[in-house]
């Protein structure tokens, strides 16, 4: 899991956590609040996700040419902070929900 971690990149996948912990935290004393902090973490995790695709085609251009398996490690790692953001607003969708 920390591999996962590292790989989407400490800057994105650290603020994703701290979104999911004051997602948690809001579900407990500050219900209206968590819907909104889990389409923020969606955002930035989409935001990690272009960043990421453009860092990959800046590195696929100044190389030149890169083989399958190591486009489709980055495109991989380009993915994860935006899954990340998507499970933490399914989440916090699912925290409104049982607040209703």
């Amino acid at each position: 899991m920390l591999d996962y971690f590292l790989s989407g990149g400490p800057l994105f996948m650290g603020l994703l956590t701290l979104l999911l912990i004051a997602t948690i935290g809001a579900a407990i004393k500050f219900p209206q609040y968590t819907k909104d902090l889990g389409q923020l973490a969606l955002a930035v995790g989409v935001l990690g996700l272009l960043l990421g695709l453009f860092e990959a085609f800046k590195a696929v251009e100044a190389s030149g040419g890169v083989s399958q398996g190591m486009w489709s490690g980055g495109l991989k790692n380009a993915l994860l902070p935006c899954l990340f953001g998507l499970i933490i607003y399914i989440f916090s969708s699912v925290l409104a929900l049982i607040k209703k």
